[in-house]
């Protein structure tokens, strides 16, 4: 991990590299590889890890053991961390993930959409990240956790009486979710049009494009306020 963090402390320095979740995840429970571990995650997130890998599922397992390495990532100064996993040929367990580490948004974004491209399936134009040779379906846990619904319920919650354009927004809010910038355009196209947001111009006045109403980066988005909601006692 000190080695990740020597590599991007210069300024315009990316990494990615190979990591071999099949490997690590019975290491955790080695004291052989103990050592390894610990270099890895830390000491004490290492001894936290394993104790909170007990009884989980093996997706579970693999969800935990990637946000933890995300974490300890951070920690040495990659701000701006994403996993791509990759299946073996029947799709159903995973081989490996390239994980890319950065300090600066525009490589996160960069590196986003390149992954984006290679994912093997996405849901509602939000991409999985995920390289599966058999093109096997998304868990149902992902299908649940990633709809356009829930990115426009979530704009609507953070940025609540703020006024912000679109690229302000989406440099905002993307960071460690799997939407992507094409995925915050027609959302905020959909609010727009349900009149829950105000937009200037107005979706009237922007031009079209193949019959679809455009949505640039310098529009300016109005979010209404949280609703109040006053109890009054009998």
């Amino acid at each position: 991990m000190r080695l990740i963090g020597a590599l991007i402390k210069d300024w315009g320095c990316d990494c990615i590299f190979f990591f071999n979740y099949n490997r690590v995840n019975p290491g955790l429970s080695n004291p052989t590889v103990k050592e390894h571990m610990n270099a890895l995650f830390g000491e004490e997130r290492a001894k936290m890890l394993g104790e909170k890998l007990r009884g989980l599922t093996p997706l579970d397992r693999e969800l935990t053991v990637v946000e933890e390495i995300a974490q300890a990532l951070k920690e040495t100064g990659g701000v701006y961390v994403l996993p791509f996993c990759f299946k073996n040929d029947k799709g159903n367990r995973t081989s490996h993930h390239l994980i890319f580490v950065s300090k600066h948004p525009l490589g996160y974004e960069i590196m986003k959409g390149i992954m984006a491209k290679e994912s093997s399936s996405s849901s509602q134009g939000i991409p999985s990240f995920e390289y599966s040779p058999a093109n096997s379906r998304q868990t149902l846990l992902h299908e649940l956790t990633y709809k356009l619904d829930d990115l426009g319920d979530m704009l609507l919650k953070d940025f609540a009486g703020k006024r912000h354009n679109m690229r302000q927004i989406f440099e905002e809010h993307n960071i460690g979710k799997r939407y992507i910038i094409e995925n915050y355009k027609e959302v905020l196209k959909q609010l727009e049009a349900e009149g829950k947001i105000v937009c200037s111009p107005t979706a009237e006045e922007r031009p079209k494009r193949n019959g679809k109403v455009t949505f640039a980066n310098r529009v300016m988005v109005t979010f209404p306020p949280k609703r109040s909601w006053v109890v009054y006692p009998y």
